[in-house]
């Protein structure tokens, strides 16, 4: 057989060839392209790990921020309500006075209307007194036919309503 005795021949030529094509292989990829991919992977990593790094950082001065803001905000409300809790007793003490004030002249209105309404009613007692005596006077002219005095009269209708 032909085949057989070539295999002796030939297989000696091809494992040469493929030992040179792999160990080619191996110093291009393994030597040349292997080291830059590692390179562009070890760039790749510290990029991330910077950039993991700054946002760590913003993170912590973004954190101390909001806290120092908070602590603002605090201040400025405690503020807020002192400045309320002082316009509110400003307006108090405001209203508390002007209500004095109205008060004051309320009571002096209403003791100036009390004395008008007791003279009022001191003068009306005396017209009715007048009145009544002249109605008397009539009364007894017209009953009994008979003239009282005028002063007569005034007395007797003063006694009755002091009584009555």
């Amino acid at each position: 057989m032909p085949q057989i005795e070539q295999i002796a021949a030939t297989l000696s030529s091809q494992v040469f060839w493929l030992l040179v094509f792999f160990g080619l292989t191996f110093v291009v990829v393994g030597l040349g392209m292997v080291p830059k991919i590692m390179g562009t992977v070890e760039l790749r990593d510290n990029q991330i790990a910077g950039d993991l790094a700054a946002a760590q950082a913003a993170r912590d001065i973004a954190t101390a921020e909001e806290e120092a803001w908070r602590k603002r905000e605090n201040a400025n409300r405690v503020a807020a309500q002192s400045v309320i809790g002082e316009a509110k007793a400003k307006a108090a003490a405001a209203s508390s006075a002007k209500l004095a004030e109205a008060q004051t002249r309320l009571d002096s209105r209403l003791a100036e209307a009390e004395g008008a309404i007791d003279a009022a009613r001191i003068s009306a007692m005396a017209e009715i007194e007048t009145v009544a005596a002249d109605a008397a006077r009539d009364i007894v002219a017209r009953v009994a036919g008979a003239e009282v005095d005028p002063a007569a009269a005034q007395a007797a209708v003063k006694e009755v309503m002091a009584h009555g």
